[in-house]
């Protein structure tokens, strides 16, 4: 093979690894855990900075070897959008998967 053809293969292959590690298509590669997440954790509600702002309540992330705790917290609202839908972990036939919260 030529060198100008494994150059340009080899620029093709770092091109292809930098989106794949850059997301790039919109969304994030589902993860799935074979072990259900851990009961949710009781999370003790502060004082809201403000009319505009909701609680976000905590969640479990997956970190390769474990679940672990993303706590809850304030965020304000954001315009024409009037409630949170939380994140949850869905059981499929392939594991439990994390489905994003979102406002709506």
């Amino acid at each position: 093979m030529s060198r100008c053809k494994l150059t340009f293969l080899l620029a093709l292959t770092i091109l292809a690894s930098i989106l794949a590690l850059a997301g790039c298509g919109g969304g994030h590669a589902a993860v799935y855990v074979r072990t259900p997440p851990p009961p949710p954790v009781t999370e003790t509600v502060t004082v809201s900075p403000g009319p505009e702002y909701v609680w976000l309540p905590g969640y479990y992330n997956w970190r390769g070897e474990a679940y672990v705790w993303a706590p809850g917290r304030w965020e304000r609202r954001p315009a024409g959008r009037h409630q949170w839908v939380p994140g949850r972990w869905r059981q499929t036939h392939r594991g439990y998967v994390w489905v994003e919260g979102r406002w709506r």
